[in-house]
């Protein structure tokens, strides 16, 4: 019986190894094998969870022909990677890959480090901020204060508590959206607001648009329910969207869904300008494409003179064409895994009818935490507080990483939770490889885009500032020097990037 579990054709890894960047190279620096190169790249791919862990390799002949080298080359490169513990092999069902024991298997998203672990290990891995206190344990406390009608009940409320529904749609109309209970739906969390909407609208086969770069969570989610994934570039330098290849892709490759940010996208930190929200909406109706809009960051502005543009669902009156998802656990605390629909009443029915084959509903507690928060004023005084949290950890990051590594390109964003920063030509992989052995975690480029883009850039978020900020950017020009001079891989030569 084979031990694989998947698949990776010739001509997708090779696609994956090409776009591994070369790392640059000194006076009297040694080349390896080309052999060498080639195990190393993938196993690379597999450390970072690009290519799954018992997933087959294409034969050896068609991973030569596809990269241009010889076959002896692959068969030394599955050989090293078999004696390394990265491949596994059976006469009759091919080479899979692996990891030797006591490594962990690699993290296809963005999963935080355990609390064991941060003590020696400083995690830019999540954008996620500790809870903002007092409110949390007020929260709490008032949540339980409400609970006992509900306990009195079966607890089961697929649609969300009705309080919470009619607080969230008045919230949208305060802001000059008019909304209904009708049309809000609660979830666990914008993660299951998401993969609902994509088991509604997109099958499998069916093509969704998405940034690129975009959340690698997302997109990970998408990969998974088997969807096609069309890429459409950002604008450069924070400028929000380029809406002339938004409205071509639309209009060649009429995808059933788009999933954009507008609002501090997630990783570039970019906010699309009001202009730009009404002629993506206006493109999207013309092109029959529902865009899901994630809104999780949208009160994350972190200057004071940041005017925010009209939510993207004010340019759809009819709600045909905009879904908008929220959030408590990006504004308020990733623990908070309370999240939420903003559709049309015909929409949300068949999403709420559609989960109860899913989870059938959010935790009422959690719900209840929510509403006192907004019930209160207590939700506007967290976020402040939010706020001001992510401002300062944004200006110490962004110091320190002009002080330790000023060859590194980027953008300040006026909000949200994250960098996104351009290496100096360096392999983001490979500095996430090699940040792991000094001691900070950083998620690399590629999780962030389809087939290996974005290999030039990793994503630093403003989750520690002060002289945790400083020390981070300590260990990241540390973990850039192992990448240099070739010191990076963890085998007796240094790793290469592939290049056929």
């Amino acid at each position: 019986m084979a031990q694989w579990t998947s698949a990776v054709g010739a001509a997708q890894l090779a696609r994956l190894l090409n776009s591994q960047q070369e790392r640059p190279s000194g006076p009297g620096t040694r080349r390896p094998p080309a052999y060498r190169a080639l195990a190393d790249g993938v196993r690379l791919l597999v450390l970072e969870g690009r290519v799954p862990v018992a997933a087959r390799l294409p034969a050896e002949r068609e991973l030569a022909l596809s990269l241009s080298v010889s076959r002896t080359t692959v068969a030394a490169a599955y050989e090293a990677l078999r004696t390394e513990g990265f491949l596994e092999s059976r006469r009759g069902a091919g080479s899979w890959t692996a990891v030797p024991a006591g490594n962990p298997l690699p993290a296809r998203g963005l999963e935080p480090l355990p609390p064991e672990a941060l003590g020696s290990v400083i995690d830019l891995g999540t954008a996620a901020l500790p809870a903002p206190e007092p409110w949390l344990t007020r929260a709490v406390r008032g949540a339980l204060e409400e609970l006992p009608p509900y306990a009195h009940t079966h607890g089961d409320y697929p649609a969300g508590l009705p309080a919470l529904r009619a607080l969230l749609a008045d919230r949208y109309t305060a802001r000059g959206i008019p909304t209904m209970p009708e049309q809000i739906m609660v979830t666990t969390g914008a993660m299951g607001a998401i993969d609902a909407i994509c088991h509604l609208f997109a099958g499998r086969g069916e093509r969704i648009a998405v940034e690129s770069p975009s959340y690698a969570n997302i997109l990970q989610l998408m990969r998974e329910a088997g969807v096609r994934l069309v890429p459409v570039a950002m604008a450069e330098d924070l400028a929000g969207w380029d809406l002339d290849r938004w409205r071509q892709v639309l209009r060649e490759a009429a995808p059933r869904l788009a999933y954009v940010v507008a609002d501090f996208h997630n990783p570039t930190g970019a906010l699309a300008d009001e202009d730009q929200r009404r002629r993506l909406v206006d493109a999207a109706r013309a092109a029959g494409t529902v865009l899901v809009v994630d809104e999780t960051m949208s009160e994350l502005h972190l200057d004071a003179d940041v005017e925010m543009p009209r939510r993207m669902c004010g340019f759809d009156p009819a709600g045909s064409t905009v879904i908008t998802v929220g959030s408590a656990s990006k504004a308020f605390w990733a623990g908070m895994r309370i999240g939420w629909v903003r559709a049309a009443p015909d929409v949300i029915r068949s999403l709420v009818a559609a989960r109860a084959y899913a989870d059938l509903g959010t935790p009422v507690l959690e719900q209840l935490g929510v509403n006192w928060l907004m019930s209160t004023g207590g939700w506007e005084q967290a976020v402040a507080v939010r706020r001001a949290q992510a401002r300062e950890n944004r200006d110490a990051l962004v110091a320190a990483l002009r002080r330790e590594l000023p060859d590194w390109e980027f953008s300040v964003p006026r909000g949200g939770l994250t960098l996104w920063v351009r290496t100096g030509g360096l392999s983001g992989s490979r500095l996430a490889e090699a940040g792991e052995r000094v001691g900070v975690r950083v998620p690399s480029g590629p999780r962030f885009g389809v087939d290996g883009a974005f290999e030039g850039y990793v994503r630093l978020p403003f989750t520690v500032g002060g002289a945790v900020a400083d020390e981070a950017a300590v260990r990241l020009a540390a973990a850039a020097h192992l990448v240099r001079t070739g010191a990076s891989g963890g085998g007796a030569e240094a790793p290469r990037t592939f290049v056929a």
